[in-house]
């Protein structure tokens, strides 16, 4: 078949769900085009570690035409997408359009605030390289002007750092922050003591990681107590402003606020006017197609599905499960072959980090602990990466981290991006540069 009779298959989104779809499709008789507002992959689960200085954002992401280079019949286009056209099939970026004849959604998540928007420029979240080095500088920053200062209520508001939700991302930033204020930090100040960070964790639920087994979400708790977190299970955020929190009637001042409470799905709903949940995923049919569409797919963090009666969780593996079967149910129907069975997702466990030394991991049977748990943990991020160098690169810098204590991260730049903020937000929550964080900290610390 000559190029131009190929059918046409457009995958928005780079994500794990987009590359293994696409990587799925390697030799099926298929035209890709892969669509992404980035020209990188982004491996989202680490991102808290750039975000506490201890890997630097090139670790952690990998140009996406490297990825696909040796696959020939994938072409990458750096664009952002914001309408798609069922009956023209075409999906655009406002002056270029791209013309499909089967379309896999797999454009993510950002965060969401529960009906309050205007706490995302107080309470940034962790989705984008923008969003992590902004958080990192805030962070650095914040530990700068304490040093400065010669008030001893700013120094507090300085070294206070509140992370709300206590779910697997909170908990690790929780549990990284610790590590670089008591460990890293330690004696390099002489007029503050970085061990007296305060860091709070804040959980509207009962309890830590409510998808693990109750008896791993109290040793969590308890290591993270021992690492000095002040831990706030049942606890729901009232307030946020530019001084800190509020938590009904107890109010905290805080240099850094972390939003880890939940995720919204992108606007490809409404681009598609399809049915939607509250999250504003798309509800799939079995096969993941968008009804009443039979050749638009949406996965990962964009659609909604049950498998075995359950909802799907929006982790990497259940977006790279969906992505895989995606890719080969588009090969089956372009040689004419029958459809796979019906989607199923096999839960392949949980995992969490919560320091140098420490960890929880649930796999299915299988339930560890402590050390154990944390080589488990990096041993299965490290095999989760891209690319050998990148694989040797990561697994350097935590060994040399954890014999040393040292972070080689820990960089305040001249300048960083400028951000939108708000509901609107597609490439970061947050606006940082070094100057923009000395004076935003210094209106917050005057009271706002």
């Amino acid at each position: 078949m000559s190029s131009a009779a190929l059918p046409r298959v457009v995958i928005i989104g780079a994500g794990f769900g987009g590359l293994t779809a696409a990587r799925a499709l390697k030799s099926a008789p298929v035209e890709i085009t892969l669509v992404d507002c980035r020209n990188f992959h982004l491996f989202q689960p680490l991102l808290y570690q750039v975000a506490t200085a201890a890997l630097s954002p090139g670790d952690i992401a990998w140009p996406i035409r490297s990825v696909f280079a040796g696959q020939k019949n994938v072409r990458v286009v750096m664009m952002e997408v914001n309408s798609i056209d069922p009956t023209s099939q075409t999906v655009s970026g406002g002056v270029t359009s791209i013309s499909y004849d089967y379309l896999v959604v797999a454009t993510g998540a950002t965060h969401a605030y529960f009906g309050h928007p205007d706490w995302a420029q107080f309470a940034p979240g962790l989705k984008t390289i923008d969003d992590a080095r902004a958080m990192r500088e805030r962070l650095l920053t914040a530990c700068e002007l304490a040093e400065l200062s010669d008030d001893d209520e700013v120094r507090r508001r300085c070294l206070t750092t509140v992370i709300i939700g206590g779910g697997a991302t909170g908990v690790e930033m929780a549990g990284a922050v610790a590590e670089l204020s008591r460990r890293t930090l330690r004696g390099e100040f002489r007029r503050i003591d970085p061990e007296k960070m305060r860091i709070v964790l804040v959980e509207a639920g009962p309890r830590l990681l409510p998808a693990f087994p109750e008896r791993l979400s109290e040793r969590c708790k308890r290591s993270l107590i021992e690492m000095g977190v002040e831990v706030k299970p049942g606890s729901t955020v009232t307030e946020c402003t530019e001084r800190g929190v509020s938590l009904g009637p107890e109010r905290i001042d805080a240099a850094l606020v972390v939003w880890a409470a939940g995720v919204r799905a992108s606007r490809a709903a409404q681009w598609l006017d399809a049915e939607h949940d509250r999250s504003n995923r798309i509800i799939v049919r079995s096969d993941l197609s968008v009804p009443p569409h039979e050749n638009i797919f949406a996965i990962g963090d964009t659609s909604a599905v049950q498998s075995e009666g359950r909802p799907v969780p929006g982790l990497a593996p259940a977006a790279k499960q969906m992505g895989r079967y995606v890719g080969r149910l588009i090969a089956a129907r372009v040689r004419n072959e029958a459809d796979p069975p019906a989607f199923s997702y096999k839960h392949q466990g949980d995992l969490a980090v919560i320091g140098r030394k420490s960890a929880v991991v649930a796999m299915g049977q299988l339930r560890l602990s402590g050390f154990v748990a944390r080589v488990f943990w990096s041993l299965v991020h490290i095999l989760f990466l891209i690319g050998f160098r990148s694989k040797i690169v990561v697994a350097f810098e935590w060994l040399w981290s954890f014999l040393t204590r040292q972070r080689s991260a820990r960089l305040i730049s001249d300048g960083a991006p400028r951000h939108t903020v708000g509901p609107q937000a597609t490439r970061g929550t947050f606006l940082a540069n070094r100057e923009q964080t000395k004076q935003g900290l210094a209106r917050g610390i005057q009271g706002g």
